[in-house]
């Protein structure tokens, strides 16, 4: 089904607490493999907002590579700007820009480091290129020019070329837990779907519909 197409009939039909999950990771799991079916670019890009320990927001798209109940995965430098923040501060948000759609899913959580097997299972099955970029680049680091970062890659290159490429110690996967999950679905007259899911006392979700 075309993109916009299926944008004008989600439009149409909405979102009502009839069809929602109760647990709002099946309710992503739903939306998530509806988007893959589109010819959306990138589906996976989510935005990830972290703060500086000074207080400052800041976002940035990456891309989510798995996700079940215990949360929402990605990689990176953990040298990187993200990193240096969430080791200060490890409350993060997820945006999901659905906008072909008309949907946007939001996130609230805990960022943590994931376990090195699981980030050495996921860096093992990325194209070579990949792997040696991830240890050609100091990410977030001022360079003086991209014919240094060729160069770095270059002799990465010509160091891993008669074997296997190790997982650098300073890359790898965070999990964030979700503490909050908001849908969003568009609708006529900006009168949109919102529900926002959070657990009670007991830890168990609960949702509540949202004015748009």
């Amino acid at each position: 089904m075309k993109t916009e197409v299926l944008r004008q009939q989600l439009m149409q039909s909405g979102l009502s607490s009839s069809e929602l999950k109760e647990d709002p990771v099946q309710q992503f799991a739903d939306w998530y493999a509806q988007v893959w079916e589109t010819d959306i670019a990138e589906p996976s890009a989510m935005i990830l907002a972290t703060v500086d320990n000074e207080g400052w927001p800041w976002q940035r798209t990456v891309l989510l590579k798995t996700f079940d109940e215990n949360g929402f995965v990605f990689f990176t430098n953990y040298g990187s700007r993200k990193a240096e923040h969430i080791s200060h501060n490890n409350r993060v948000s997820l945006l999901f820009p659905w906008h072909p759609l008309g949907r946007q899913v939001k996130i609230t959580g805990t960022a943590e480091k994931i376990s090195t097997a699981e980030s050495l299972k996921y860096f093992i099955s990325r194209p070579r290129g990949s792997r040696i970029g991830a240890w050609a680049s100091h990410q977030s680091k001022v360079i003086k020019n991209r014919a240094m970062l060729d160069m770095l890659f270059n002799e990465m290159k010509t160091k891993f070329s008669d074997g296997d490429i190790p997982l650098p110690d300073f890359w790898g996967g965070y999990r964030i837990t979700q503490r909050t999950m908001e849908f969003w679905q568009a609708r006529d007259s900006r009168l949109h779907d919102r529900f926002f899911y959070s657990k009670d006392e007991q830890g168990v979700w609960q949702y509540q519909r949202l004015a748009p």
